[in-house]
């Protein structure tokens, strides 16, 4: 009888939100990338606008719902795949197949995507709003400001504008950054060089996140100009795919670095917080062998 300590079902969502206090400014700059129509500007220039403008606090706009969407979307699919994983792992303590991993990690971002899209909506206007004049922006004081104008204005199914492409993405992403990290994880320490330590969990995460940027990146960008467009702007996804393919096939992956060098820390930070989480607050379960 073996005894490992697992995780709590909502230890994604507090990882993931301490994750992205970390991270926001880069998440702000990855959105206004992708906005951009026309003449690209670097993210350098971004970041020296902002400031200019804005302030430091200017790459925190947004925050509030950043906060919120990280503890419904990322709560919902870390939950859902650590709840399936540890139901359906084998009794002898060894992990799951990868492909039972990415089956559970894709249903866990299905729900992750469609109850964080509210949120998620209201983070990509009030980041954006940085760039935008002062008469056209629309001045969100928080997230739940955000969330009651949005239905007020423009009513309550507006709040899940883009939510098919914000769960294709969440697909992608969950999969990429759990079950990768999972197998890399197994992987890594079936040799004699790694120790399920700070290290390990660094490595690991690190691939993760390189594999979960490439995966999502397209999804990201038809996500984000969608939660972005004004009413009756795009007449359908295939409009919007369309519109967006006119820029060359590139456009979907605008905003790729700055996207990496977001979720790359962003992934690192969150299952460095995760496992900790894990070690020194989990709950024990005994495995037979």
């Amino acid at each position: 009888m073996t005894e490992t300590k697992v995780s709590h079902w909502y230890f994604g969502g507090l990882a993931s939100a301490g994750a992205a206090c970390v991270t926001h400014p880069l998440d702000l700059l990855k959105v206004q990338m992708q906005t951009q129509k026309g003449k690209n500007i670097s993210m350098f220039k971004l970041t020296t606008i902002v400031l200019k403008n804005q302030g430091i606090m200017g790459l925190y706009n947004g925050i509030s719902a950043s906060l919120l969407r990280q503890m419904t979307y990322s709560t919902a699919r870390f939950g859902i795949y650590e709840a399936a994983k540890q139901n359906f792992a084998p009794k002898d303590g060894s992990n799951i197949p990868f492909y039972m991993s990415a089956f559970l990690a894709g249903l866990g971002g299905l729900a992750g995507g469609f109850v964080g899209t509210p949120a998620d909506l209201v983070n990509v206007r009030m980041q954006n709003d940085v760039k935008l004049p002062p008469e056209q922006r629309r001045n969100y004081k928080n997230a739940i400001h955000g969330l009651y104008r949005v239905v007020a204005e423009e009513g309550v199914l507006r709040l899940w504008a883009g939510s098919s492409m914000a769960c294709s993405r969440a697909v992608l992403m969950t999969i990429g950054q759990l079950s990768f990290y999972d197998s890399i994880k197994e992987l890594l320490l079936s040799t004699p060089y790694f120790e399920d330590n700070v290290g390990t969990h660094v490595c690991s995460s690190l691939f993760a996140g390189g594999i979960a940027t490439t995966m999502t990146q397209p999804a990201d960008v038809l996500k984000t100009r969608a939660m972005n467009a004004k009413p009756g702007e795009f007449s359908g996804i295939l409009h919007l795919m369309t519109s967006t393919a006119k820029e060359g096939p590139l456009a979907f992956f605008k905003g790729y670095i700055p996207a990496f060098v977001r979720l790359a820390p962003h992934t690192i930070l969150t299952f460095v917080f995760l496992e900790q989480l894990r070690i020194n607050f989990g709950f024990t379960k005994r495995d037979s062998n």
